[in-house]
């Protein structure tokens, strides 16, 4: 029996709410087999769907309701600042979260560099390459390097780099480390770290935990393993004036800017929030003359 386009939606509705998961989700995996977008699935909703396109289909849904498989592994990809970029369990799923740090770049860069022609940015633990293509993208001042300590994670950077058209270069290492092995000093360090304590781990979703890489969901005991070891590399490779922008978990802000403030005792430390009202952002802008801000 072939069933058409309403019928399959409402039994892949109805199987994920049974499941706890978003009935949303129909859609998009749907979408993604009928390779259109939601106006078309839609415009189709009396057609019948293929019986080979179903059995795949409905074979996503079970993955995604039993296994908890995300269903950006299932399609493939995940939008991120109006762009689509590849994505598998090679890489964290970009957030909106960090989109919101994306802007906060965007908006601090020209106010400290104006006037410069070009900026020294590092995207560090690049994942999917997100942040670095985006910025690279969105402001062609930016002299945009990316790194990771995983090469199978920078394969799918280099990968969006390439569709998406952005001029990235990409180191593989652990942290500021390769930057510091070629002797650079950088005008702009980016990066959304790992963050969640390892003590929680009990309390994510199967979704995440069972699926995205570990190495860039815990950040040690407390989460903030990473962000002590920025505050120790970070003088090595910042220049004068310099932004450093961090993501960080809800309730790490005021920590990772003490950090922060440590090291660079002339520099303007804020904590900003996201949508949600949570501390999301940390930002350090060091200025040219040694003074705050």
């Amino acid at each position: 029996m072939r069933r058409n386009v309403h019928e399959v939606l409402a039994w892949a509705s109805s199987f994920l709410r049974a499941h706890g998961k978003e009935e949303r989700a129909a859609e998009w995996l749907l979408c993604h087999h009928l390779r259109t977008d939601r106006a078309g699935l839609f415009a189709r909703w009396r057609e019948p769907v293929d019986e080979a396109v179903y059995e795949r289909f409905a074979a996503d849904v079970r993955r995604h309701a039993v296994d908890h498989v995300p269903i950006q592994y299932l399609i493939g990809y995940e939008s991120f600042y109006g762009r689509l970029f590849l994505v598998n369990r090679h890489v964290l799923i970009p957030r909106p979260e960090t989109e919101e740090l994306v802007l906060g770049v965007l908006k601090r860069v020209p106010r400290l560099f104006a006037g410069r022609k070009r900026i020294d940015v590092v995207d560090v633990g690049t994942g999917s390459g997100a942040i670095a293509v985006t910025l690279a993208l969105e402001n062609k001042a930016l002299s945009v390097t990316a790194t990771d300590i995983s090469e199978a994670a920078l394969a799918v950077a280099r990968e969006n780099a390439r569709r998406l058209g952005a001029n990235v270069s990409f180191l593989c290492g652990d942290l500021l480390q390769p930057i510091m092995a070629m002797g650079w000093t950088v005008d702009v360090v980016v990066s959304n770290p790992p963050y969640i304590p390892e003590t929680d781990a009990a309390m994510l979703s199967p979704v995440v935990k069972n699926y995205e890489p570990h190495t860039a969901l815990f950040g040690g005991r407390d989460g903030l393993d990473f962000y002590r070891r920025f505050a120790r590399e970070l003088p090595l490779v910042l220049g004068a004036p310099a932004l450093a922008a961090f993501e960080v978990g809800a309730g790490q802000g005021e920590a990772v800017a003490a950090l922060l403030a440590a090291a660079f005792p002339e520099a303007e430390v804020e904590v900003d929030f996201d949508l949600n009202g949570k501390d999301r952002m940390v930002y350090m802008t060091r200025p040219k003359n040694g003074k705050k801000c």
